[in-house]
């Protein structure tokens, strides 16, 4: 007797065991009038991802420490080390390398990104085509245009953040005053940047 007996106590126990897990998948903790004494069902997070995410968006830049003041979305570029770096924040940013402009078109500052283009087509400044006659007026976007796949536009002046028909140039002092970058790293900073980022150049 005493056998039977100890069995359908324990049958009792287990079945409301099982009916406090189901009602703790059916409410939350804190839905719940009295302390929670049964199983807390944890659901799953909603991207798997997370915390590694912000890195997974980025394939061509390389992901580096980057102490600054300047706002998640920024853009600063170090004409010394021919490097450009995408601000993501908490100490961290994206980095490409870059071509920067050669000895004589140096300039440093900071504009706020005004445009972005697609296959940007390209009219050379007066003061360029004085020091180079050979310089079409106009030509239209495409491979074989100096600005390359994108480009960003800086402010109301001449320059721009821009891809190039002239890999080798990357990671030289090259241009005549825009950064020059690969056209596949270009079109992934071209994703993230958004118009009226401050860009400064240091």
């Amino acid at each position: 007797m005493n056998k039977l007996l100890a069995s359908l106590a324990a049958a009792l126990i287990a079945a409301g065991l099982s009916a406090t897990a189901a009602s703790a998948g059916a409410i939350s903790p804190s839905q719940q009038d009295g302390p929670f004494q049964g199983v807390v069902i944890v659901p799953a997070a909603a991207d798997a991802q997370e915390g590694s995410g912000e890195v997974a968006k980025f394939k061509r830049g390389k992901i580096v420490e980057f102490e600054t003041a300047a706002a998640a979305g920024d853009i600063i570029v170090n004409t010394k080390q021919n490097r450009l770096y995408f601000v993501l924040g908490s100490g961290k940013a994206v980095m490409y390398r870059v071509a920067s402009a050669k000895k004589g078109f140096e300039w440093k500052g900071s504009h706020k990104v005004s445009a972005k283009v697609k296959w940007p087509d390209w009219r050379p400044p007066q003061e360029m085509r004085k020091r180079r006659p050979d310089l079409p007026a106009f030509m239209a976007g495409g491979p074989d245009n100096p600005l390359g796949a994108r480009a960003l536009y800086l402010g109301s002046s001449i320059y721009r953040i821009h891809g190039t028909n002239e890999p080798s140039s990357i990671g030289k002092a090259a241009s005549s005053g825009c950064i020059r970058m690969l056209n596949e790293d270009v079109s992934e900073l071209y994703r993230h940047v958004k118009v009226g980022a401050r860009v400064t150049v240091l």
